[in-house]
């Protein structure tokens, strides 16, 4: 199968109310077993692939080493392969654009891409953001492959406190508005956890809107009847994954 019927195979499960799961893996040993076990698609979380070998998150693990990753998992399973990109290792749309091409051509049909500046404070502007995604889009257009953009907002990620969540909603919805006008495929919302916010979200953006499975989060059923169409586990399959080989190590040792 192509790359580009790839990405356009992606972009079909994200159906509002039937949402796609995607257990992030970090490794295509990862990608092997997900696929045997019936994924439909695989996705990478940037802090795990950071974790299992031994960076920090945030783009401390070298860009080469990300693409060599992306390589490996894309030669081992035939399935759409979407990558946690963070911030495109880069700030200046032209660059992030060089980057995603790369991306691209180590096999993605799509990227995370998070609005958060990483390595500072804060978040970009909507009108940077939105520059940076226009860049990534037509880097995409260039390369043949309709590549799913999965537009990122850390609004609700940072704030800790869900009791203020409703109070970002307004900049959260104008941020989605921004990001789909700049051709973003989808639209990321990890932390924000109240049913009744999500649907909102769902409600006042044309993207398929994507959340993460995180501690407190509500039921998948109940974010499917909110109108999610996508449902990530982020680093979550990585810490069960670590805590479980940790156990079975002290289980051996009789400890």
């Amino acid at each position: 199968m192509s790359q580009a019927q790839k990405a356009r195979d992606f972009a079909d499960l994200h159906v509002p109310g039937k949402p796609v799961v995607l257990y992030n893996i970090w490794d295509a040993g990862g990608a092997k077993a997900i696929a045997e076990a019936g994924a439909k698609a695989v996705a990478t979380g940037s802090w795990s692939v950071a974790a299992a070998h031994g960076y920090p998150d945030g783009q401390a693990i070298p860009l080469e080493m990300v693409l060599d990753i992306v390589g490996r998992i894309t030669a081992t399973v035939d399935l759409p392969v979407t990558v946690d990109f963070e911030g495109g290792y880069a700030e200046a749309p032209d660059a992030v654009a060089a980057n995603v091409t790369r991306l691209m051509q180590a096999g993605a049909i799509g990227i995370n891409f998070e609005d958060q500046v990483v390595g500072g404070s804060g978040l970009h502007a909507p009108e940077a953001q939105s520059a940076r995604i226009e860049a990534v889009r037509r880097a995409a257009e260039a390369a043949g492959v309709p590549l799913f953009i999965n537009a990122r907002t850390d609004l609700f990620l940072k704030e800790k406190d869900r009791g203020k969540h409703e109070g970002l909603m307004a900049e959260a919805k104008e941020r989605g508005a921004a990001y789909a006008a700049a051709g973003a495929s989808g639209f990321f919302v990890p932390g924000l956890m109240d049913p009744g916010l999500i649907g909102a979200i769902c409600e006042a953006t044309a993207l398929p809107v994507n959340t993460m499975m995180l501690p407190g989060a509500p039921p998948a059923a109940d974010q499917a009847a909110a109108g999610v169409a996508r449902i990530s586990y982020g680093p979550v399959p990585y810490f069960t994954a670590m805590k479980d080989l940790a156990g079975r190590f002290q289980e051996a040792m009789g400890t």
